[in-house]
């Protein structure tokens, strides 16, 4: 039996894109898309038909005016419709197009036939209802980063993605050479995403494991302290697991912090200080930052 789901469409300056997307989020939308119309940005996101009434719907519309206020620009228009779920997919399939993403990546919609001979890492993807597509700057920054972290030795590394969505990330670290990834997210949904995309570049599941839960599940799942993690996740979630880092790391653990916008960056780097971490870079693109950390 198909779903329905609310298509938003938010029609905006392209100064509140990363706004609006952080908004969306926030309000539990699951799959976003964004397109240039004339001067305008025209952003459409998608929610499962049971997850929001009219009324939210319209408390989502004045917020996004609010934002709009406070950042002197002009107001969006938002509209938003019911379509059925073989039309959320189509929809999925217009919008979304290969993408270069750093010196190494092309992350490659799963409907479209495979590239011959590519110069890049082919990083196929069904991002199915999980956040996670590549389009968004947070996601670009962690697979930047990650491009940094791996691929230059044989050492083993063992690292886990806290919060993994569709997977991008997971399997972006192993296309990159990590011997053993460890997958996490609260959300089935996410969990079932991550495993199909996981199918979908034929990454063995002994390499990148797979669970429902957070790091409490992740220290039952792990015989020894991690290389190195990645988190791309809400600012205030991972403030909440900052304290469990240490629990899962050794004096040369790495990390990768993202998810989080710019005026969100100074509790966050207060947070990591007070717990013994280093910010080693900060990187920033947008609205949005990355944190690569160390312990010493």
């Amino acid at each position: 039996m198909a779903h329905s789901w609310w298509e938003i469409r938010v029609l905006c300056d392209p100064a509140l894109e990363d706004i609006i997307f952080w908004r969306l989020e926030m309000f539990g939308c699951q799959g976003s898309v964004s397109e240039m119309k004339s001067n305008s940005c025209l952003m459409s996101a998608y929610l499962p038909e049971e997850k929001a009434r009219l009324l939210d719907l319209a408390a989502l519309s004045l917020w996004l005016r609010q934002d709009a206020l406070c950042a002197g620009l002009p107001l969006p228009a938002m509209q938003w419709d019911l379509i059925e779920e073989e039309d959320w997919g189509s929809t999925w399939k217009q919008h979304w197009q290969p993408q270069e993403i750093g010196d190494r990546f092309l992350v490659y919609p799963a409907w479209l036939p495979i590239p011959t001979n590519p110069d890049r890492l082919i990083l196929r993807l069904d991002p199915g209802v999980a956040f996670g597509t590549g389009a968004h700057a947070t996601t670009q920054l962690c697979l930047e980063s990650l491009e940094m972290r791996l691929g230059f030795d044989d050492k083993e590394c063992i690292i886990a993605d806290i919060g993994c969505g569709s997977g991008i990330l997971s399997i972006g670290a192993v296309l990159l050479g990590a011997t053993k990834v460890y997958a996490l997210d609260t959300d089935p949904l996410a969990v079932r995403s991550t495993i199909s995309n996981r199918q979908l570049n034929r990454v063995n599941s002994q390499q990148l494991v797979t669970e429902l839960g957070s790091i409490d599940r992740l220290k039952e799942m792990v015989n020894e302290p991690l290389d190195g993690f990645m988190c791309n996740i809400l600012a205030e979630v991972i403030i909440d697991l900052i304290p469990q880092f240490t629990e899962i790391s050794k004096p040369t653990t790495w990390g990768v912090l993202s998810g989080i916008l710019l005026d969100q960056a100074k509790p966050i780097a207060d947070t990591l200080e007070q717990h013994g971490w280093i910010v080693a870079t900060l990187w920033k693109r947008q609205d949005w930052c990355c944190f690569n950390i160390r312990r010493s």
